[in-house]
């Protein structure tokens, strides 16, 4: 369960990263005030109603372009983090301090070592106080 969590975990901060850093462009046609199309990573077709420019031959009457484009620009993170911060003359005594105290702790333990641990305890057959009859008071 832990195994699964941890991938599960792993495979949306990959994602998140990678959404962060990523941008794109949204381009929009517009036909007078209705949107028209909308496409992501290309550059919008249009509707076909595009005035076409008056040519020299022609008359010189021209109407308003009732067509528009839009587009939206999304910018990704650009600036990652390859440095790590400096560390103050403070910060750089106390990490050393921290670390040299809490490696000192595990210093002197040792598997405590017995000089009678292969010998067995003497079986107990009479207690001798009472044979004795001799007690603490």
């Amino acid at each position: 369960m832990n195994l699964v969590l941890h991938k599960i975990v792993s495979i949306v901060m990959a994602f998140v990263v990678m959404c962060s850093t990523l941008s794109f462009t949204i381009n929009m046609h517009y036909c007078g005030d209705t949107l028209v199309e909308t496409v992501v990573f290309q550059k919008a077709k249009g509707c076909g109603m595009d005035m076409q420019k008056p040519t020299s031959e022609g008359c010189s009457i021209t109407k308003k372009n009732c067509c528009k484009d839009h587009q939206l620009i999304v910018e990704g993170q650009d600036e990652l983090q390859l440095q790590p911060h400096t560390i103050s003359f403070e910060q750089q005594v106390f990490i050393t301090a921290f670390i040299y105290s809490y490696t000192i702790r595990f210093e002197n333990i040792d598997n405590k070592v017995t000089s009678f641990q292969n010998y067995k305890p003497p079986l107990v057959i009479r207690q001798l106080f009472k044979i004795d009859e001799t007690y603490l008071i």
